[in-house]
């Protein structure tokens, strides 16, 4: 029988074997030797404690440091010493499963750091996820069905007479017990919103003041912040050289593009930023039968970038390899960039302050362009951050209640 004690600061083991003679252990000792006991545990001379009883032997499992108790890695026969927090419940199941399977000998095998169980400590397994772990551990019922699968498996196609070992153990698997699991990402609980907030605090706080920025300058500010906008793409490239082989019948002619955004499959798409004014987007007053016309700006932004992307278009592979040559050191190694029906977006104005009638008009507009742009405003973008703020909040609220936060 094996108890384990906390004892000031050591972790004691005290072994009363059921059918090995002490004095074997002894002679082994004495001989040098390892002894192995619970099928766990490998100790040494220098582990037995000197006060010997006539029916158990008391070893030092560990000793008390910082708030946890170091257990030698050779007594486990792990490649780092293990630490268990003081405060955790520690018997002999703690380190031995069904069949006498070493626990932390199973998970060194896929680590090759030191097993922290509880406390405090960077890198710790937290208590319940260890707790977690024990119950998930395979019972004996659970390793009898199993192994009687894989066998059922290789031999039923030989012979006529066979239990279906497989049911039976899908059968055992359902009835388990499950254990709630323990959410990864709960710690993005605080830093997720936040990040957010301060994107929207930021852009709220630019468009105060946005009288006193340069066109150029507001590009530059607005652009740190569309990765995160636009989760979708993973690249922002600036100054996008094309040519452009119309203009000119007898040679092509240099263009650039000031931004230009590529997602995740390498597509790339254009976007335009201009910095807000007064009447951007629509006219001021009705222009055509009682209808408010795009606002001149939106009319040469959406006429710039459907230039952009027909060039693109045109460029065709020979594009891809040449934006790609001037812009691979920005992308991920081994990355294809792809010009294929190319998009755009166009970032300008408010509509905050427009009337019902110019709100209305400028929502049909954009849905003229919708197939090859999104024409949106400032006011969009700061109602898409709320939105996707609001959705953080709501997702972690909701895996609370399912218990899968930490």
């Amino acid at each position: 029988m094996i108890t384990i004690l906390k004892a000031h600061k050591a972790l004691l083991l005290l072994y009363s074997p059921e059918l090995r003679p002490l004095s074997e252990i002894d002679q082994q000792i004495e001989a040098g030797e390892s002894v192995t006991v619970g099928y766990c545990f490998s100790f040494r001379s220098q582990h037995l404690l000197d006060d010997h009883d006539a029916d158990q032997r008391i070893f030092q499992l560990g000793k008390l440091e910082d708030g946890y108790y170091i257990i030698d890695k050779n007594i486990l026969g792990l490649k780092h010493d293990l630490r268990l927090a003081s405060d955790l419940p520690i018997e002999r199941k703690t380190f031995v499963a069904h069949r006498n399977i070493s626990i932390f000998r199973k998970i060194d095998k896929f680590i090759n750091e030191s097993i922290v169980i509880g406390g405090t400590a960077d890198g710790a397994i937290p208590e319940e996820a260890f707790k977690s772990l024990l119950k998930n551990f395979p019972t004996s019922t659970e390793l009898d069905h199993y192994s009687g699968a894989r066998v059922a498996g290789v031999i039923r196609d030989y012979l006529g007479t066979m239990s279906d070992e497989q049911t039976k153990l899908d059968n055992h698997l359902n009835r388990k017990k499950t254990v709630e699991p323990v959410s990864r990402i709960a710690f993005l609980e605080d830093y997720e919103p936040r990040k957010f907030q301060f994107v929207r605090d930021e852009l709220e706080s630019m468009l105060k003041s946005s009288d006193s920025y340069s066109e150029n300058d507001w590009q530059k500010l607005i652009a740190e912040f569309l990765l995160l906008i636009f989760p979708k793409y993973i690249a922002l490239l600036e100054n996008v050289h094309i040519k452009d082989f119309y203009s000119n019948p007898n040679k092509s002619t240099n263009r650039y593009i000031d931004l230009a955004l590529v997602d995740a499959n390498g597509t790339i798409d254009v976007i335009e930023i201009k910095r807000p004014k007064s009447n951007q987007v629509v006219s001021a007053t009705p222009r055509y039968r009682q209808s408010h016309t795009p606002a001149s700006e939106l009319t040469g932004a959406v006429m710039q970038v459907e230039k952009y992307l027909f060039h693109l278009n045109k460029w065709g592979r020979a594009g891809e390899k040449a934006i790609f040559s001037k812009h691979s050191s920005e992308l991920p190694n081994n990355f294809e960039l792809r010009i294929t029906n190319p998009k755009a977006i166009v970032i300008l104005g408010r509509v905050n302050d427009l009337n019902a009638d110019q709100r209305f008009d400028f929502e049909v507009i954009r849905r003229k362009y919708a197939n090859i742009m999104d024409i949106m405003t400032y006011d969009d973008l700061l109602r898409r951050l709320d939105n996707i703020i609001s959705m953080i909040h709501h997702n972690y609220s909701r895996f609370s209640k399912r218990g899968l936060r930490q």
